[in-house]
């Protein structure tokens, strides 16, 4: 029997090396605790230090949050990259215009991470749980490793059509707000810029998965 595909995730900033590495590794960390072999969490650069590692201070937020910097090298986003990818998030919106250059489908599949975080929260407290009801449609009770697998990633793949239907709840005060600071050859500071407004988009997405994986 083919194994069930993992939800596809990939991250998104200017040169993969500060942004988008933190945000990957510490969602691959928190979606493996929430379903092992459940999500693949990726990350590219639309300017990218190819091959390079991730920023020291980045690597040190990705170890503080309990993920590992380990073998990271930066990639250049690629149409290619692209094309089996269920959700897109990026650091700002000039970086969800690139990714919608490169693939004008992905229109509704991509999103700011901030913007994102804010969808599903809103969903949250509209709709409730959606993981029983998932598990229901397939009329089973106690799901296997792999049908939980299977039916996590069909909630997902209907995740954004239900976030862009409350995009006008989540409308941020101000456009920056849907954007996380680059902190590329600053100093310490925008680093933790940087973790305080990507943390609570992270801890948003792994609240939802939790909370919805069938079960």
């Amino acid at each position: 029997m083919e194994s069930p595909s993992p939800v596809r995730i990939l991250t998104v900033c200017t040169g993969n090396i500060c942004r988008s590495p933190v945000a990957e590794r510490l969602l691959q960390a928190g979606l493996d605790q929430v379903l092992p072999g459940g999500f693949e969490v990726r990350s590219a650069g639309t300017r990218a230090m190819v091959g390079d590692p991730v920023q020291p201070l980045s690597a040190d937020i990705i170890r503080t949050f309990g993920g590992t910097a380990d073998g990271f090298a930066a990639r250049q986003l690629t149409g290619k990259i692209l094309r089996k990818v269920d959700l897109v998030l990026t650091m700002t919106s000039a970086h969800r215009g690139e990714v919608l250059q490169l693939d004008a489908s992905l229109l509704k599949r991509t999103f700011t991470i901030r913007e994102f975080a804010r969808m599903l929260d809103i969903l949250e407290e509209r709709e409730g749980h959606a993981g029983e009801g998932e598990a229901a449609e397939h009329g089973q009770a106690g799901l296997l490793n792999g049908e939980k697998i299977s039916a996590n990633t069909k909630l997902w793949r209907k995740l954004p059509a239900r976030a862009a239907s409350v995009r006008h709840l989540a409308l941020a005060p101000e456009a920056a707000d849907n954007d996380v600071v680059d902190p590329y050859r600053r100093s310490p500071e925008y680093y933790h810029q940087m973790e305080d407004e990507l943390a609570p988009s992270i801890i948003s997405i792994l609240r939802f998965a939790r909370l919805n994986i069938p079960s």
